[in-house]
């Protein structure tokens, strides 16, 4: 699904296991992946210096890591200094990434301290989609489950969709991808609507219901047209709590958002549907940026 992909890692956030992966990615159909450290500035009361001794180290533990890697796949590492998400897009213009891993820090990551954090900032400025992945994730997998998750990142995608723009737009980044990449390794993709509860005891809900399992009909053959296996779903209820319910019993690799081009710079990490996934979710997110973000 993704040839060229840039792995972020801080070395506590369990992403760096995937150096002993490479080969495994490869058979997901990845050629080329960049390994990527930043290494912040040493704050002082003059002038902010490099911390030569951690690039080292850093530097060293990749060399390490990557002693030995297949053939038929380009693998590279990257030490930056500075502030992550300026070493994040600079790397990723480099080598003409099309996707970004990266992980999270569990307890910054749900409270209001995320503010500013590499994950929100960059889900701001992006162009290309990005993978989070909980650092919980990769730290209790045996070496061989890993192994397994790293060939089938994107075998099974869950698609929230409702209908808007953004969901249109999310659509058709996934078209997009699957109809010029041959070697896609998604196999299936599960479309779920959430209807909200009526706040009227006295009037149905079963018409919007219906109109939503009418309108998911167009979108399951456009995507099986791409010789993929659909499923659709309509649910009822709250909407954060379905699709996570969904994604708990229909074996997800990963689920499919994006945001509103409209919000503002952090609102829709704060308000938003995909937001409060984002926070909520232990399976990884692929995130797409917003309409406005993205590269045409």
């Amino acid at each position: 699904m993704f040839e060229r992909i840039l792995i972020c890692t801080e070395f506590t956030d369990g992403l760096s296991r995937l150096t002993d992966f490479v080969g495994d990615l490869a058979i997901a159909g990845v050629k080329q992946i960049v390994f990527l450290h930043a290494v912040p500035l040493i704050e002082s009361r003059t002038i902010p210096k490099v911390d030569q001794e951690k690039i080292d180290q850093a530097k060293a533990q990749f060399a390490k890591a990557l002693q030995q890697t297949p053939e038929g796949i380009e693998v590279k590492a990257e030490v930056e200094s500075g502030k992550a998400v300026d070493a994040i897009l600079k790397t990723a213009k480099t080598y003409q990434t099309e996707l970004i891993i990266l992980g999270t820090q569990s307890r910054a990551f749900i409270t209001e301290k995320l503010f500013g954090s590499t994950l929100v900032e960059l889900s701001r400025r992006i162009t290309i989609p990005m993978l989070v992945l909980r650092p919980q994730l990769i730290a209790t997998f045996r070496s061989e489950e890993l192994r397994l998750r790293c060939q089938h990142l994107f075998q099974n995608l869950l698609l929230p969709y409702n209908g808007s723009e953004s969901a249109r737009h999310l659509l058709d980044r996934i078209k997009h991808l699957l109809q010029t990449n041959s070697d896609s390794t998604v196999e299936r993709c599960f479309l779920c609507w959430v209807v909200r509860d009526g706040n009227r005891r006295d009037v149905s809900i079963e018409p919007l219901l219906d109109q939503a399992r009418a309108e998911l009909l167009p979108v399951q053959s456009q995507l099986e047209q791409l010789h993929v296996q659909v499923e659709t779903a309509v649910r009822q209820g709250d909407p954060i709590a379905a699709i996570l319910t969904v994604a708990d019993t229909h074996d997800t690799s990963a689920i499919v958002l994006t945001s509103d081009a409209s919000s503002q710079r952090f609102e829709w990490f704060v308000t938003s549907f995909a937001g409060e996934l984002l926070r909520r979710s232990l399976h990884p997110i692929l995130f797409f940026p917003p309409a406005g973000n993205s590269k045409s």
